[in-house]
């Protein structure tokens, strides 16, 4: 089996780049402690209007601000998603009215269809990949009042064939995961189990 990369989309709008930096290392420790995947050990950015998405097994989309892809981003998210890809996309405002979630969702809507993004059920595959949850985690920032200060009970996907190939989160969980390798340690439970999840799904595991 390859290594699992992870990678990180640079779109040319937006603020992709100031957000959650140390998120990718605290899930790639999770991967080497629970799992037999082989990992490369530090994240990769790819630039979304760049055929080099198109090697990407696995690719992480974020951001605060604006999402407007050039018309070449655009046709490589697309066809990266129908060939088979898998794009996790993270609302660090986790704000379903924010400048991110809408201009994000509008992007969707205009490259699949105005009703192809939906809500996942609790039970869907995505919660039992690898650990079982009753649905998505909540996290800290939703419980502190954060954002729209509201609980997002689910999360929002893009289906093709039959398959996830965008899953969407207005839950922060890029920040939620952000903190000193060494931290993760103190805590009670490690909160980077559900992001196993999110890969072992994405890998077909």
């Amino acid at each position: 089996m390859s290594e699992f990369v992870f990678s990180r989309l640079q779109y040319d709008s937006g603020d992709w780049d100031k957000v959650d930096p140390r998120m990718p290392s605290n899930l790639l420790d999770s991967l080497v402690a629970y799992t037999t995947l082989p990992v490369s050990p530090q994240e990769v950015v790819v630039p979304l209007g760049s055929t080099d998405v198109f090697d990407a097994a696995f690719c992480y989309l974020s951001g605060r601000r604006l999402v407007q892809f050039s018309e070449r981003e655009r046709v490589n998210f697309e066809r990266y998603v129908r060939r088979g890809g898998f794009v996790f996309v993270d609302d660090c405002n986790h704000d379903v009215d924010g400048l991110f979630a809408k201009s994000f969702e509008a992007q969707m809507a205009a490259v699949f269809g105005p009703e192809s993004l939906v809500k996942i059920p609790n039970d869907h595959a995505l919660y039992r990949a690898f650990f079982r949850f009753e649905g998505p985690p909540t996290t800290s920032f939703e419980l502190n009042g954060w954002g729209d200060d509201l609980v997002h009970d689910y999360l929002k996907a893009i289906e093709v064939d039959g398959r996830i190939g965008v899953l969407y989160s207005n839950k922060d969980y890029g920040c939620e995961w952000d903190y000193d390798l060494r931290n993760k340690r103190f805590l009670a439970e490690d909160n980077t189990k559900f992001g196993v999840n999110i890969v072992a799904y994405a890998l077909g595991l």
